[in-house]
C-alpha cells in the first residue's frame, strides 16, 4: 500500500532528490580529481555548499519563515524559531573526496525542541531512509525494523575511529555516521555508539532508530555539537550500554 507522508517530509524529498543530482554529478568528476595538484579536497567543500544552497532554497519555498541549522553556516534565525531544518549536506565528506561510494545527505524537522521527522539519502545506492514521528521508519517503500539478534557475539555494531579501538565488539568504521545509524534503523547494523558528534550527523537517524522500534539515548540533554550518542535494538541495549559505560 502506498505510504501516507506529511507534505514537509515530501518537501524533505523532494529537496533531496534535487540536490543529489549535483552530488552524483560532482562524485563522478572527483576521480579525475585525484591525479590534479589542485586535489580535490577544495572541490568538495564546493560540492558541501553547494548542496546546502540547493536544500536551504527548496525548503524555504513553501517553509519561508522556518529556521535552519546547517553543518556549513550554522544557525539561521529567520522567524519560526519553533521550527528548525537541520541539514548536513554530506554526512561522510572523506569517502566522497576519496571516491568511495558511501556518503548521504541528511534532513531533519525539529519542532519544539524535538525531531519529528528525518531523511537519510544514499544518492549513488539510490537508498531513501525516511521516517516521521509514530509513523513507523521506511527504507524507500519498505517498513523498517531493528534487529532482533539477542547475542552480542552474532551482532555488528559501528563507530568511529575511537569506537572502534574502545571496545572488542564485532566492529565497523563506515565514515558515515548518518548511514550507520540508518542500518541500525534496518537491521544491517546491530548498534552505533560515537562520542562528542554533531546534531546535524545524527538527528535523522535517531527518529529512524526510535520508530524502528530500537533505543536512542536521550540528545536533547546534550549541545549542539557535543553529543554522546548510543543507539541499538531493544534487544540488546542493556548489554549495549554496559560495555560502554566507561567509553
Amino acid at each position: 500500500k502506498m505510504i501516507s507522508i506529511s507534505s514537509n517530509l515530501n518537501l524533505m524529498i523532494k529537496a533531496t532528490e534535487k540536490a543529489s543530482k549535483s552530488v552524483i554529478r560532482d562524485f563522478g568528476e572527483v576521480e579525475k580529481l585525484q591525479v590534479s595538484k589542485k586535489g580535490p579536497y577544495d572541490f568538495v567543500t564546493k560540492t558541501d555548499k553547494n548542496v546546502e544552497r540547493i536544500l536551504i532554497e527548496e525548503l524555504s519555498k513553501s517553509k519561508k519563515n522556518y529556521s535552519f541549522i546547517t553543518e556549513e553556516t550554522g544557525i539561521i534565525n529567520k522567524k519560526d524559531k519553533e521550527n528548525f531544518w537541520i541539514i548536513d549536506p554530506i554526512d561522510g565528506t572523506t569517502n566522497f573526496l576519496h571516491g568511495i561510494p558511501h556518503f548521504a545527505i541528511c534532513i531533519a524537522q525539529m519542532s519544539n525542541k524535538e525531531i519529528i521527522s528525518g531523511l537519510i539519502f544514499d544518492p549513488i545506492k539510490d537508498e531513501m531512509f525516511f521516517g516521521e514521528k509514530n509513523q513507523g521508519a521506511y527504507l524507500n517503500n519498505h517498513r523498517l525494523r531493528v534487529s532482533k539478534k539477542n547475542s552480542l557475539e552474532n551482532c555488528l555494531f559501528s563507530s568511529n575511529h575511537e569506537g572502534v579501538k574502545f571496545s572488542n565488539l564485532n566492529m565497523r568504521y563506515s565514515g558515515c555516521a548518518a548511514l550507520d545509524l540508518a542500518y541500525v534503523a534496518s537491521g544491517r547494523l546491530d548498534g552505533f555508539f560515537h562520542n562528542q558528534i554533531n546534531l546535524w550527523d545524527v538527528a535523522a537517524g535517531v527518529l529512524l532508530v526510535k520508530e524502528a522500534g530500537g533505543i536512542v539515548n536521550n540528545i536533547n540533554e546534550f549541545q549542539i555539537n557535543n553529543i554522546d550518542i548510543r543507539a541499538s535494538s531493544t534487544t540488546i541495549n542493556y548489554q549495549f550500554l554496559n560495555i560502554l559505560k566507561n567509553f
